[in-house]
């Protein structure tokens, strides 16, 4: 089945087309632009949030970044982005995957809009704390080369992708532990191809 990404280089697409790369299988790119493009009743059909990235794999399409990664790490085991089924690194792997969709995502937007989350709210919020999310995280990339040891994953992607983005455009503050996970993540050949393909993109579809 033919694989299809729907994306725009400022957007993150980037995300999925890095972990595209990783699985090494031949895949078909559309640039879909910001504004009325994103929202024609073709591209509705696809996603009706009328946002990308989105995937086609033959008939099944999927939507919102982490849970097309967490597809094509489930459909592609031999790239060996996600633990097998029964693997005691399964847990683990699904916890820093969806933290990076939720907790670490949710947090860092809101303190970039400015949204202060009352102390006596921290319940509510889900993520608790900016402060909390940010010390969890740095822990978590400070153990190990990545987030379940020894071993890259597709929750590499997704939250390495997230503090990568959060560093360039300073909306998580610069630490030795965030910085030296995301030198690592950056050296992946599949990374390089994927930026590579997008920044040449961005310089012809602003």
């Amino acid at each position: 089945m033919s694989l299809t990404l729907y994306t725009n280089p400022m957007s993150r697409g980037r995300i999925v087309r890095w972990a595209l790369e990783e699985i090494g299988q031949p895949y078909e790119a559309e640039i879909i632009h910001y504004g009325p493009p994103m929202k024609t009743p073709d591209y509705l059909a696809i996603n009706p949030m009328g946002k990308v990235p989105a995937l086609r794999h033959g008939d099944v399409i999927i939507t919102e970044t982490p849970a097309i990664i967490a597809y094509l790490a489930d459909t592609f085991p031999a790239a060996r982005l996600a633990p097998p089924p029964g693997s005691p690194l399964r847990g683990s792997y699904y916890r820093w995957l969806f933290f990076g969709a939720g907790p670490f995502e949710t947090a860092v937007l809101n303190h970039s809009l400015g949204v202060i989350i009352p102390p006596e709210r921290a319940g509510m919020a889900g993520y608790g704390s900016f402060e909390a999310v940010m010390n969890v995280t740095e822990a978590a990339v400070s153990k190990s080369p990545y987030l379940l040891g020894e071993e890259f994953s597709a929750a590499d992607i997704y939250l390495g992708a997230q503090i990568g983005f959060g560093l360039r455009f300073d909306s998580i503050a610069k630490c030795p532990a965030f910085e030296a996970y995301w030198d690592r993540l950056k050296q992946r050949p599949a990374w390089l191809r994927a930026t590579g393909i997008d920044d040449k993109l961005l310089a012809t579809h602003p």
